[in-house]
């Protein structure tokens, strides 16, 4: 059993080696490096005798300290340099079974290759393991990234839209007030009024809704496939402008203001842990303030995992096609 003098030698030693290094090694009279002594054998150690902390812990340990992968690998003249850190939340990591033990892994597989959902993820006793866990959290942050940031104004100026934005100030106004986001201030219906082409076939328009993210990853591809399909046929198409902080209601006073035949909004959907990447398209003939929502059709799942973006907009060209013939939309379309 160590002795009191033992145990404070080695807390001592402890807190030593968690210093930082000192100068370069500077020569004692024997010839060799200062701090640098063997580890004495058991048999040399006296009972009861004051034990140096050197001749328990060398100053210059660090087996206290765990090393990084990245130093760790150095130590074996390996470079980590350029290795990136894998993308938990991405399809390839996820289409990985993380269960202990499968009788039919092909069958898991492609069961997994076809539904986002939560499947092969396995479990730790009562609990989810930790990369599941760890992936669910860096899915619901992607989720609230979605909602919270702003489509970046580098797209916009790319796609040439202008910028309007509903009666919501703010973020938290936009999700505590959706009644302000159907609607625009007099200066924000005026400025549609002057920038846009009136007496339409149709009126296309891109929105934020409920994930920025969608639009982001969505808008620059279908917005050209819609508006050279419908010109190819002949239509007359309004002028395309962005709406921030909008919800699917605002299309009815644009259409108002516009006099367009049928308004197609292109909006970022209410993101979940599946994807926060899916865009919706609403589509409504002669949409007028105070409508019924069974007016609207509506294309959803619009995303790199659902319907692709240039799939979509060549869908939707073919669906206000209809809707133009029929002079109808929603519930009456199907009539």
């Amino acid at each position: 059993m160590l002795t009191q003098s033992q145990i404070d030698a080695i807390a001592e030693a402890v807190v030593q080696s968690m210093k930082p290094a000192p100068a370069p090694d500077i020569k004692n009279s024997t010839g060799a490096a200062a701090g640098n002594h063997p580890m004495p054998r058991t048999a040399d150690m006296k009972k009861d005798r004051p034990v140096e902390a050197s001749e328990v812990v060398p100053l210059g340990a660090s087996f206290m300290m765990e090393k990084s992968p990245s130093e760790a690998g150095k130590g074996r003249g390996e470079s980590h340099g350029d290795e990136k850190l894998e993308d938990i939340t991405s399809p390839e990591v996820k289409a990985v079974p993380l269960l202990d033990h499968i009788e039919d892994r092909d069958g898991l597989e492609r069961m997994m290759s076809r539904t986002p959902a939560r499947i092969g993820v396995g479990s730790c006793g009562p609990r989810l393991k930790t990369k599941t866990m760890l992936t669910l959290r860096a899915d619901h942050a992607a989720a609230r990234d979605a909602v919270f940031m702003d489509v970046s104004q580098e797209l916009l100026d790319r796609l040439g839209l202008f910028t309007v934005e509903t009666r919501c100030t703010d973020k938290t106004q936009f999700l505590t007030r959706p009644d302000l986001g159907r609607i625009f201030p007099p200066e924000g219906l005026e400025i549609i009024k002057s920038k846009c082409v009136h007496d339409v076939d149709v009126q296309i328009y891109a929105s934020d809704g409920l994930s920025s993210t969608a639009v982001e990853a969505n808008l620059e591809n279908i917005l050209p496939i819609i508006t050279d399909g419908l010109k190819a046929r002949g239509l007359k198409v309004g002028t395309p402008f962005f709406v921030k902080n909008g919800r699917v209601a605002a299309m009815d006073q644009i259409s108002e203001a516009l006099n367009a035949t049928v308004t197609c909004v292109l909006l970022g959907e209410r993101p979940g842990l599946a994807t926060a990447e899916s865009m919706s398209a609403y589509i409504a003939y002669k949409a007028t303030v105070g409508m019924l929502e069974a007016r609207r059709t509506v294309v959803s799942n619009i995303h790199s995992r659902g319907i692709p973006a240039v799939e979509a907009g060549a869908y939707i060209v073919d669906v206000i096609q209809k809707i133009l013939e029929a002079k109808a939309s929603g519930v009456e379309l199907k009539k």
